[in-house]
């Protein structure tokens, strides 16, 4: 046997014993990659703070979800229109006692007013310290998360007393009517409602739009509505979490971030039945505005913003890509190893930093 044929066979047999050790990938011919079970480590990129937050936070997960249904027993199925609102109430006065609610008003102070423009229950952020003179003719709408459900006058706080406190700007959180009592497109008709109220106030190049999670989403359809009710478009908008596209793609993240946080087999779109319907037609650009090249090209500048761990990140990073392809301006910041919607912890450094990415778009782009 020459040298060469002996190296040959040396090279053979190395890799006949590691195919047969290693545990072969199986891909489908349509594609489908069947992935063994394997255990995720924390992101290497989390800094020891964030770890130890995430910690605190998984702790309490579990203790603060069982004091919520102790303080507001869950609806029983077929519950009316007024069980439901007590409910949300019932929620909502929890949700004030809380630690997270407590140190949010905490670390940003603000004013809260509660106003009803065009018909529509809405609150309003100010900075403790006043508007500064600069932000006197701008203002900000906040759309709240929670799958068109929940959320309203809870973690809508969230999401609107940082901005607010860190801009120096007036925030104003809709609350839009939700599902299973309304449904599409009752939340883009209430968008449209306040807008055109701020409208005679406010130049539109002065007002800007954002939304986290479901609000996200809605961001989109409020402004495929205006484009429909041939409003002019805000200065800029923001998508937190959700962008254009509808929920419930089959896309990489959604599949491997809800085995991860253990939603695998639940279907991704159901939480969101409620508001849309049954049998919803996702081919509509005003409910799925990714369907329309000609709407989304009339986006004005957009900010995208997700995390690696968040199953909707492929649909956030599709959106940009898309209007980036249409000539939009569209700025897209990705967070490494948090999850969906991890603005909610103000504690966390990523929060902070989202801020105030949220906080200089806006000022970048209202005039």
């Amino acid at each position: 046997m020459n040298t060469k044929t002996y190296a040959l066979v040396i090279l053979l047999t190395i890799l006949i014993t590691y195919v047969s050790e290693a545990q072969i990938q199986q891909i489908d011919d349509d594609g489908a990659i069947h992935v063994p079970s394997f255990i995720l480590p924390e992101s290497q990129f989390l800094s020891n703070e964030s770890k130890a937050i995430l910690k605190e936070q998984r702790a309490y997960k579990v203790r603060a979800w069982e004091e919520m249904k102790r303080a507001c027993p869950p609806l029983k199925e077929g519950a009316n229109l007024e069980e439901r609102q007590q409910y949300r109430e019932c929620l909502a006065t929890h949700f004030y006692t809380t630690p997270l609610y407590k140190k949010t008003i905490a670390r940003y102070p603000i004013d809260i007013e509660i106003d009803t423009i065009n018909g529509v229950y809405t609150e309003v952020f100010t900075p403790k310290k006043g508007i500064t003179k600069e932000n006197q003719n701008k203002v900000l709408i906040s759309l709240h998360s929670g799958a068109f459900q929940f959320d309203s006058r809870t973690a809508s706080r969230i999401e609107s007393i940082p901005i607010a406190a860190l801009s120096g700007i007036k925030v104003i959180s809709i609350d839009y009517r939700m599902g299973p009592e309304y449904q599409f497109p009752a939340a883009s008709e209430d968008v449209a409602a306040v807008y055109k109220s701020l409208l005679e106030e406010y130049e539109p190049k002065n007002i800007g739009i954002y939304g986290t999670a479901g609000g996200g989403q809605l961001v989109s359809q409020a402004l495929a509505w205006f484009q429909k009710e041939n409003l002019p478009n805000p200065g800029a908008v923001g998508m937190i979490g959700m962008a254009a596209a509808e929920p419930r793609p089959k896309t990489d993240a959604m599949h491997i971030v809800s085995a991860i946080e253990g939603y695998e087999g639940i279907a991704p779109f159901s939480v969101f039945e409620p508001y849309y319907g049954s049998d919803p037609d996702f081919d509509d650009p005003l409910l799925v505005p990714l369907n329309s090249e000609e709407i989304l090209s009339k986006f004005p500048p957009s900010l995208l913003i997700v995390s690696t761990r968040d199953f909707h990140m492929s649909s956030v990073v599709y959106t940009h890509t898309q209007l980036v392809k249409l000539g939009v301006e569209a700025d897209l910041h990705v967070w490494e190893g948090v999850g969906h919607v991890f603005t909610a912890n103000v504690e966390l450094p990523e929060s902070r930093e989202a801020f105030d990415v949220i906080v200089n778009f806006f000022k970048k782009h209202l005039e």
